[in-house]
């Protein structure tokens, strides 16, 4: 085993490892265009498509509803965000918005995430563990070239984070103990909540997660490692 006994390093991904809002954004913009009746400013629109996404999932998580998978939730999601944008959803194809609806199968990764997972890479078995399905995840990462070892998350564990679920379940598909896996994340109540199921954690910042005006939380824990990029987080690692 390596450092701190770490034998397998699992990736939030919307946030940690690509870039969500601007991706979004700009599938959304044209589509914005065709449909809407004014100016909408499509990063705005990402917001607001976004925001449902908890809810949807906490539906499944307390639940009141059997797993579905997230592109199911996203498509459901949208139809009820259009509206707020002026669009009624059924005077638009719905092939139309199928294809919206994969706009977060195209995001592109943060300008360190490639090298940095390709260096961790080399000594460590690397996987997602998103909270996006298996064919949204491997749709993402053949055009973004993200170099996983396998593709883990909630549809593999049938359960959304922060559910203890999808840390446990993660760590006995891939035979190990819950701290020989660390989970790497933007955010506090991920790692919090892998914490307590005995992961190892780290913290990569991104400030831009959200846009260029709105600045995320810091680490609010002392998580086992923190640091501002995945080239920072390769060398913690050693490689």
């Amino acid at each position: 085993m390596s450092l701190h006994g770490v034998r397998a390093l699992v990736f939030d991904v919307f946030g940690t490892v690509v870039d969500w809002r601007s991706g979004v954004a700009r599938e959304a913009a044209p589509f914005l265009a065709r449909h809407a009746t004014g100016a909408v400013d499509p990063a705005a629109f990402a917001d607001a498509w976004r925001k449902r996404y908890q809810p949807a999932m906490e539906e499944v998580r307390s639940g009141r509803r059997p797993f579905t998978r997230l592109d199911v939730l996203h498509r459901e999601n949208l139809d009820g965000v259009l509206p707020e944008f002026g669009i009624d959803p059924v005077t638009v194809p719905a092939a139309e918005l199928d294809e919206l609806n994969l706009a977060w199968h195209r995001l592109d990764p943060w300008p360190d995430a490639v090298a940095g997972l390709t260096r961790l890479k080399t000594r460590y078995i690397i996987a997602p563990l998103s909270n996006g399905n298996i064919i949204l995840m491997v749709d993402m990462a053949k055009r973004a070239g993200l170099p996983w070892d396998a593709i883990l998350g909630a549809e593999v564990a049938q359960a959304y984070k922060t559910s203890p679920e999808a840390y446990l379940r993660t760590a006995d598909i891939l035979a190990m103990r819950p701290a020989e896996v660390c989970l790497v994340a933007a955010h506090n109540n991920d790692l919090a909540a892998a914490r307590k199921c005995g992961l190892q954690t780290a913290f990569v910042y991104r400030p831009l997660e959200s846009g260029p005006n709105r600045t995320p939380p810091p680490a609010d824990q002392a998580w086992d490692v923190n640091v501002n990029d995945f080239a920072e987080l390769a060398a913690a690692f050693g490689t």
